[in-house]
Order: structure tokens, then sequence, then C-alpha cells
């Protein structure tokens, strides 16, 4: 009979333990916003697969994508739990938030800053280590840009989408970096042969920096009655949601479309792809109008959705008519 207790106590005990190592694991998976973060990688790992010198069908390659998408996730994740540490008590007050560990009080700010330090020491290493310094350094900026200035930064001004934009794209630009070593800004300037794949870079960081205009005002659109209980200052009008908003959505998508011709013209990608990127453009400009003529929630959903797909469209496009499928 004690023998059968005892039995039952270890079964609830460890039935316990298990129920608690799943919620952590829950906790830490919506710490680092697992999809979010995912989708950053996505870029950062497609960027480096298109870089002229890395040979897809290769078994190296795979080891080096396996390497460049954990030290991104890290870097990534670090960022994504610094944020949620400063803002608990935002997060707390909106009803899409409120449930994340550090809001709702499972995981301290202690916690969530120990993890962020570690993963991301741990992130900007693996860069400097597994591929250069070059990729290193632009990681530990846009992880500082996206912690320590954008997330302070939403509750002062809107051009915190300004600057959240830079480490939004910058995955892009360390994806290519981190294949070809070349980083210098002023590559995109020139058309000498010897630095086309340098300024090829900043134009796959170009068309993610454009995406972003349009796809977070929309979600900053939805999300307004939240936005502003929080105190967050995310629209480009102070009055909310208003045709100065839908113009500016209208302006960026319009912007996308040169800019989507630049992986044709730095030899990035073919013809096909230009085709496919350009469509995806128009599908964004139409999209954006639709919004500025109907002023609505149901049509900025239309526009945040279209921006979904936009990008892995556009990124797995680029990336087939280099001839990788």
């Amino acid at each position: 009979m004690v023998n059968k207790q005892i039995i039952v106590a270890g079964n609830i005990n460890s039935s316990s333990a298990s129920l608690k190592l799943a919620q952590k694991a829950k906790d830490y998976f919506q710490l680092v916003k697992f999809t979010l973060s995912f989708t950053v990688v996505f870029s950062c790992v497609i960027c480096y697969l298109l870089a002229p010198n890395v040979e897809v069908h290769n078994s190296d390659t795979v080891i080096k994508i396996i390497m460049l998408f954990v030290a991104g996730m890290l870097v990534t994740g670090s960022a994504n739990a610094i944020n949620q540490a400063v803002e608990k008590d935002t997060d707390a007050m909106m009803k899409r938030t409120g449930k994340r560990p550090v809001a709702a009080g499972r995981m301290s700010t202690d916690e969530a800053y120990t993890f962020a330090g570690i993963a991301g020491f741990a992130g900007v290493f693996m860069m400097y280590r597994e591929f250069n310094s070059a990729a290193a350094l632009l990681s530990a900026i846009s992880l500082f840009l996206y912690a320590y200035v954008y997330t302070p930064l939403k509750k002062v001004n809107s051009i915190a989408v300004l600057v959240g934009a830079l480490p939004g794209a910058l995955p892009c630009l360390i994806g290519w970096v981190a294949a070809t070593g070349l980083v210098s800004p002023t590559a995109l300037f020139t058309v000498r042969d010897d630095v086309f794949s340098n300024g090829a870079g900043w134009v796959l960081f170009g068309i993610q920096f454009l995406w972003q205009f349009p796809h977070f005002w929309a979600i900053a659109w939805v999300a307004h009655n939240d936005y502003s209980k929080a105190g967050f200052k995310l629209l480009p009008a102070d009055k909310g949601p208003t045709r100065f908003t839908a113009m500016q959505a209208v302006m960026y998508s319009v912007l996308m479309i040169p800019v989507g011709i630049l992986p044709y013209i730095f030899h990035i990608s073919g013809m096909v792809s230009l085709w496919i990127v350009l469509a995806c453009n128009i599908g964004m400009v139409i999209q954006s109008l639709r919004l500025y003529k109907n002023m609505d929630v149901k049509s900025a959903r239309r526009v945040m959705f279209s921006s979904y797909i936009y990008l892995p469209i556009v990124l797995l496009a680029l990336l087939a008519d280099k001839g990788v499928f």
C-alpha cells in the first residue's frame, strides 16, 4: 500500500514537473516572439543564399545556413526579450500582448534580461566566428537599435517607425554580408563591376526597408485602440488613422516599384523574378489605394495580410530565379 502511494505521488510530481517545463518552454517561445523572429531570420538566410559566391547545392552551405539561422534567432530573440522586459507594463494594458510571460508575471524582468544578454552575446559571437566581423557588427547594431532606440521611442514620436525599419531591414544586409563580407554603403552609387556585389546587399536592404512602412502602418491602424491605450505613437498622424496615414502607405508602396527593379539591374536575379516582384509591388499599391479610398479597418487588414505574403514571395522568387530550384 505504501509503495503504491509512493508511486502515485511520484507520478503526480513527474507530471507536475513536465507541465512546468512545458509552460516554461512556451514562455520562452513567446519571449523571443518565435514567429516574428523566424520571419526575420528567413530574410537573412535567403539573402545569404542570393550572394553570387554561395553554392546552394553544397553540404558546407547547409551547415552555414544552420549556423546563420541559429545565430540570427539568438540575436533577434535577444532583442525581442529586451523589448518585452522594457514594455512589460504597456504589454499588460493591451489585449493582444497581455499574456506575454513578462507582462503576465510568469517571468521576471531579470530572467528576461539575463536570457537576452546570453542569447545576444552568443548570437553576435557566432556571426563573428562562423562568418565575419562585418556581419557580427551589423547584428550588434541591429540588436541595439531595436532594443534600446526603437523600443523606448515608440512612446515619444512616430519617427520610431522609421528608426525601427532600420533593424527591421538589416537582416537582409547581414545575410549578404555574411556571405560576401562586403558592406560599404558607397557601393550603391557606383556601377563598377568590382563593387556590384556590395551594392546588391543594400538593394535587398532597401526592399525590406520600404516594405515595412505599409506593413507596420496597417498593423498600427488595426490595433490603434490598443496602441493608444498603451501610449504608443506609431501612426504618422497624431489624430490616429487618417487619410494622411493612408497616403503615406500609398507613397511607400509606390516607392517599392522602382526599388523592386534594382535586383535585376544589380544582377541579383533574372527577368522572371523582375516581373513577379513588379506584380507584387503593384498589388501592394492597389491595396494601399483601397485603404486610402475606404478608410476602414477591413482595408487596413487587407494591406496587412498582403504584406505578410509579399516578402516570402518576393525573396523566394529572387532565389528561384538565381537557379536554385
